[in-house]
């Protein structure tokens, strides 16, 4: 016989079921179980009882955080689900205790896996983090949102970010422009970062007055980057020696992260990748963190980890 989990107020359950009950749907297919919903009751049937439990766990650790009077969103459900599998979802509340910044609208921006969570303390605690993972893991989107915070709490004076243009050879005198216009293409998923946290106008005032700096990997050659917050985004596209002129750029009172995904290498021939060397060379030394993230750690629609899958298999 399913177990009943009762809800105190129909507010609550609307929360845990979601709108149009896409929460239920997606819990439903995930798990390949049945969820009956009646007023605050709700009940949960299926052919395999380790799916059962599993859904009922994430159900009732979801309730969990509604029940401290914060909203949960499909992303939400689809994390705990995926944590559920991992055996971790007893950490779910936890990801939610630590605000790590507020976006331009004033919505709380937290960790959505566990694997975000140790990602976003590796970068406090350490100098020079790597963090490597599938698209949708929020790599590249944590780091920013931590790089503003730290910059508005001033324990930075600036922030760097860059990344290779491999599609354009770095060779940049071509396209039209001034340096902002030829490099923006590439450095569209860093703006979009700045532009939840800060907002476009204020990121466009920092970046006239060079307290934000974007510029492509070629540009940072024979500087030293002090009191400052540097992204060096999808880093898999980097050689060995562009890497270790970027990482030897650190300067006091810095902090650099370093983004990439070793699955989507695209530099020609047999040209290695600088980042796939520098985690080898790098992974043991103290005082740089490696933090290696997977499908369970996407964050965007709920294909995306499946897509991912099918592609790793192959």
């Amino acid at each position: 016989m399913p177990n009943i989990i009762n809800i105190d107020s129909l507010e609550e359950a609307q929360a845990l079921i979601g709108a149009n009950d896409q929460h239920i749907t997606f819990l439903e297919e995930e798990f390949d179980v049945t969820i009956h919903t009646l007023g605050n009751e709700i009940t949960v049937d299926g052919a395999d009882d380790q799916n059962v439990e599993l859904t009922e766990d994430v159900l009732i650790n979801l309730l969990k955080i509604i029940q401290r009077g914060m909203s949960i969103n499909l992303r939400d459900v689809q994390s705990a689900a995926m944590m559920a599998r991992k055996g971790t979802i007893e950490y779910l509340a936890d990801l939610y205790n630590e605000e790590i910044a507020r976006d331009v609208k004033g919505k709380s921006i937290r960790a959505k896996t566990t694997g975000q969570r140790l990602y976003i303390e590796n970068i406090k605690r350490h100098d020079l983090t790597f963090g490597i993972g599938p698209a949708g893991t929020g790599k590249t989107f944590l780091a920013v949102v931590l790089a503003c915070q730290m910059l508005r709490e001033n324990s930075v004076k600036r922030i760097v970010l860059t990344r290779p243009a491999v599609e354009a050879g770095e060779n940049l005198g071509f396209l039209p422009g001034d340096l902002k216009e030829k490099v923006d293409p590439y450095l569209r998923p860093l703006y979009d970062g700045l532009h939840t946290v800060l907002g476009a106008e204020q990121t466009d005032r920092l970046i006239e007055r060079g307290v934000i700096e974007v510029a492509p990997l070629a540009y940072m050659r024979g500087r030293t980057l002090n009191e400052a917050f540097v992204i060096l985004d999808e880093a898999q596209n980097t050689t060995e020696m562009q890497m270790k002129m970027f990482l030897t750029r650190l300067g006091f009172g810095s902090k650099m992260v370093v983004t990439g995904d070793e699955t989507q290498i695209d530099l020609p021939g047999s040209t290695k990748s600088g980042l796939v060397e520098s985690v080898r060379l790098l992974s043991d030394v103290r005082g740089i963190a490696v933090n290696k993230m997977d499908e369970s750690d996407v964050v965007r629609h709920p294909l995306v980890s499946k897509i991912i899958k099918a592609y790793e298999k192959e």
